[in-house]
């Protein structure tokens, strides 16, 4: 979940520079598109900048009109928006999100044609998104040409060198052209935000109630099993010695289960992430298992194990020799 927080998002602050116009009921830039992406490479702070144009435009064969979003210009983080297969780079490629792709039953190489006022082009799918709109495709800028030649950008995402001031950015975006309106895009991810937190309440959760499971069987074992604990500790057994053996009399257990629980966690995990439906993770999203972190998964079932045993064993180990035996 973090990495797919940070996917497409780069090194620095993201800028949403919004053209004025009557769909927005805003004055319209003075300047052409070639000089207001001009004025906004030469801004301060500036590392990328990247146009965007949005259509409405109609499949060959669908009955249903789709959103296609249009890019010009640069920005290295598109890339790692890409769960399988390549960001467009040249006109008649475009690229849409899992969700589209089973909704229109698309795959990776299949041409389809794109119609808009009367004008047709064809373009083949070259990436599947690690998500996006079930009625929205991305291509690039050169794909728009043959269906609207003299289409206008609709907004510019201007991506920022790492430390450069968002807003100053943004301020001076705006002052370039009373048609600009500038946003500084948040830079926190609330949903992965939720999901980690989720987890993490989750995990401690289930942990608290393995333990209570394994604290419960202990405590009725040792309550069993008093005329045992009162004779070994007639014969000299410590209350330490009492403790360890009850501890360890549960440690195994706690290893079976980790031995058991993580083959069937990573069969769960990899059954999940790869049934999403809207979203595509890529490989190296999924590769989250290593040799360290599987060891302590193990050892996690051990602790847990203990920690429900460890209040049962001391109060076994309190327990005296006569009130133990006080029946016999």
């Amino acid at each position: 979940m973090l990495a797919y927080g940070e996917a497409g998002r780069g090194g620095g602050a993201l800028v949403r520079v919004e053209i004025g116009g009557p769909d927005n009921g805003r004055a319209a830039p003075l300047q052409d598109d070639a000089r207001i992406e001009e004025r906004l490479r030469s801004l301060p702070g500036a590392a990328g900048v990247r146009a965007r144009a949005l259509a409405q435009v109609t499949l060959a064969g669908q009955s249903r009109p789709a959103f296609a979003d249009f890019y010009r210009g640069d920005d290295a983080s598109s890339a790692g928006r890409i769960a399988r297969g390549r960001m467009p780079g040249a006109a008649g490629e475009l690229v849409a999100g899992p969700a589209f792709l089973t909704q229109y039953g698309l795959r990776l190489g299949d041409r389809v044609t794109l119609a808009l006022g009367g004008r047709q082009t064809s373009a083949t799918v070259v990436g599947e998104l690690i998500d996006g709109n079930a009625r929205a495709v991305e291509a690039s800028w050169d794909t728009l040409l043959p269906l609207a030649p003299d289409a206008r950008a609709v907004e510019y995402e201007v991506r920022l060198a790492p430390g450069a001031d968002a807003r100053a950015y943004a301020a001076a975006a705006e002052a370039a052209d009373p048609g600009l309106r500038a946003s500084v895009s948040d830079a926190g991810n609330t949903a992965t935000t939720t999901v980690v937190a989720f987890s993490t309440v989750f995990t401690v959760l289930l942990s608290l109630v393995a333990s209570l499971g394994v604290f419960n069987t202990v405590l009725l074992g040792t309550r069993e099993r008093r005329r045992d604990l009162g004779m070994l500790k007639s014969i000299g057994m410590t209350p330490r010695q009492v403790v360890m053996m009850t501890v360890t009399s549960v440690a195994g257990v706690g290893a079976v289960g980790g031995l058991l629980g993580i083959p069937l966690g990573v069969l769960a995990h990899r059954l999940v992430v790869d049934n999403v439906g809207v979203v595509s993770f890529p490989e190296s999203m999924k590769a989250v298992w290593d040799a360290p972190q599987l060891s302590g998964l193990l050892l996690a079932g051990v602790a847990i194990a203990v920690m429900g045993a460890l209040v049962p064993a001391r109060s076994a180990a309190r327990t005296t020799i006569a009130a133990a035996l006080h029946t016999e």
